[in-house]
């Protein structure tokens, strides 16, 4: 047995806060993991266009603890924070182990109605990101004993109690899409619910690409378009900013030109579970078209000696397609049957 203290250890007293952050990057089947004092980052990716993180700060944690892994020797500097992989698919299986799980996915198939109807009830109009959801139960406790170790989740409600331990592995890379932050062509914040209608909308289509269009008229206000293209033919949803209103649809939209970049539909409708438990959403777009898509989601805070309220962000990059690609995505049946 190792004679050291764990390199991390955490406990959560809120298992569905944790599980509903991290089901919105849950379009991947492995998720990379960095400990740091700070707290924890969770990134999944597909492929090299599209990569998503959400970081687990600290505060959202009844008790965090952090040791970190000391240099081979005295003269060698500290070594970096350490990253894993693990499968993501049993990280949210443990998570919900409990059915812990929202509404929508309350009933499976042969569950009984009665049972599931018991369920509704009991989290029936309480947040998703409420403790009151978990009733006073659902701790999760994460530890971390050091490089080649498993990642150990041990789950509690109602006196039963549950360990499971998932292997870890190598991290494949830790590069990030590269996004210029000092370089912006496009900035709209907006309600998260009113993007996720439009991709919900344009989703009927069956759409290969979307391409995202801002412009500026000497005689009216910017506007934002979402324009989608596929097999069945083409959509639009416009976003237009109102000063009258109190209200307006976009809250912030800066272009200081006309832009336009496409992307694979597939990808941004990855993001739906992020659009669906975030409250406002920042869409970005770089001068070299890569898109940002950043997810404010309200959480309850519990650690840092006096809880509260507070936020977590969930961040998209996705790479837009070249001109060719959209053109032959946009037209080609074959291409659209063979997907």
């Amino acid at each position: 047995m190792a004679a050291h203290a764990p390199v991390f250890s955490a406990i959560s007293s809120s298992a569905r806060q944790l599980l509903v952050l991290l089901r919105c990057i849950s379009f991947a089947k492995k998720v990379q993991v960095r400990i740091s004092a700070e707290g924890l980052r969770f990134a999944t990716e597909e492929g090299s266009v599209m990569e998503a993180s959400v970081f687990l700060e600290k505060a959202l944690f009844t008790s965090y603890t952090y040791n970190a892994p000391p240099p081979p020797s005295s003269q060698d500097d500290p070594p970096d924070p350490p990253t894993f992989e693990i499968n993501l698919t049993s990280l949210l299986e443990t998570l919900n182990i409990f059915g812990l799980s929202d509404p929508n996915a309350i009933k499976r198939p042969g569950e009984s109605d009665g049972f599931a109807a018991h369920r509704l009830h009991r989290y029936a109009g309480i947040n998703a990101f409420s403790n009151q959801a978990l009733g006073v139960t659902g701790v999760c406790t994460l530890s971390y004993e050091g490089a080649g170790s498993s990642l150990s989740i041990h789950m509690s409600e109602a006196g039963v109690t549950t360990t499971c331990d998932l292997t870890t592995y190598e991290a494949a890379s830790t590069e990030e899409i590269p996004f210029d932050r000092d370089a912006i062509a496009l900035k709209a914040i907006m309600r998260s619910s009113y993007l996720l209608d439009a991709v919900s909308e344009l989703s009927s289509m069956n759409p290969t690409n979307l391409a995202i269009l801002a412009s500026l008229t000497p005689r009216s206000a910017p506007n934002l378009s979402l324009a989608a293209t596929g097999a069945l033919g083409s959509a639009s949803v416009d976003f237009a900013t109102d000063a009258v209103s109190e209200t307006p649809i976009l809250e912030t939209l800066h272009c200081p030109s006309t832009v336009s970049a496409s992307f694979k539909f597939s990808l941004i409708k990855s993001a739906q579970r992020a659009m669906a438990s975030a409250t406002k959403v920042s869409l970005r777009l770089d001068q070299q078209g890569v898109l940002s898509l950043q997810f404010l989601l309200e959480v309850e805070a519990v650690g840092g000696g006096g809880g509260g309220n507070g936020v977590t962000f969930v961040d998209f990059r996705v790479v837009p397609l070249a001109e060719d690609e959209g053109d032959d995505d946009g037209d080609g049946g074959e291409d659209t049957e063979s997907d």
